[in-house]
């Protein structure tokens, strides 16, 4: 696959995981009185725009679209059933995704240095993106603590 399509990919499975893992704890709150209801919303949204113009990007260059694997999908929905289970404060909600997006991050940061030149620039910049606002959505969540 061409490096490019393969970076778009990763960026493609990225916003996924974010889509699958936001809707599974909002649906874990759908009758609890969580304020964090909307904060988590407003980034399942995100999300899903990086998800659009990815997919969009990689239908345009006719490249094979990877979907996000089975096993990852289910270890992050007992990941959150488990803790939700534990506590589902705002707080905790809050503690638990600002993890999630900061491992993401750093994943993140470690493909983007790990291509090369040859990558095709806006591509970068809708990586670096993506990193912003899931960045931007750790400071959203931050008076939730």
């Amino acid at each position: 696959m061409d490096q490019n399509m393969e970076f778009i990919n990763y960026v493609y499975e990225v916003s996924c995981m974010g889509v699958s893992s936001m809707t599974t704890l909002l649906n874990t709150l759908k009758d609890k009185d969580n304020k964090i209801k909307k904060a988590c919303e407003d980034i399942i949204k995100g999300h899903e725009h990086f998800v659009k113009e990815t997919k969009s990007i990689l239908k345009k260059n006719n490249a094979e679209i990877k979907e996000v694997g089975m096993m990852a999908k289910m270890g992050s929905w007992m990941g959150i059933k488990t803790e939700m289970l534990k506590d589902n404060s705002d707080s905790r909600v809050a503690d638990m995704i600002i993890r999630g997006l900061t491992m993401g991050l750093l994943e993140l940061d470690k493909k983007i240095e790990s291509f090369d030149e040859n990558t095709d620039s806006k591509n970068k910049k809708l990586a670096k993106e993506l990193r912003k606002f899931e960045s931007d959505s750790i400071e959203l969540l931050k008076p939730y603590l």
